[in-house]
């Protein structure tokens, strides 16, 4: 078993739990990275939605990314629009997936089964 100093111990764990400040430290600077693509803020991050979307991304990718996105003046029909805009390249299952994770990150209840 690895030595692993504390403060490694506490970034890993603020990361695990979601922590948005360490987050954004580990994984770099996003709008830095946003200015490199050429695209406004908006746009960027509704293609890291559509992205998300794509890859079939964790609860955590969505909770972080429509913070940011909404931030961003991305509205709640701009992200319906882009599930929508996704929904036939990537399929079904993926779309069903991203528009609960997106539910729960809008901090939307989820539906009862069969209502």
């Amino acid at each position: 078993m690895a030595i692993v100093k504390q403060d490694v111990q506490d970034v890993f764990a603020g990361i695990s739990a979601g922590d948005l400040e360490l987050l954004e430290s580990a994984i770099g600077l996003r709008e830095a990275h946003q200015e490199r693509t050429g695209l406004d803020p908006r746009t960027f991050a509704l293609v890291k939605i559509a992205t998300l979307i794509a890859i079939g991304a964790p609860r955590a990718s969505y909770a972080w990314q429509v913070t940011n996105a909404l931030e961003e003046g991305v509205t709640p029909e701009d992200l319906l629009g882009t599930l929508r805009a996704a929904a036939p390249q990537v399929g079904g299952p993926r779309v069903v997936a991203a528009a609960s994770e997106m539910m729960q990150a809008l901090g939307l209840g989820m539906p009862e089964m069969g209502a």
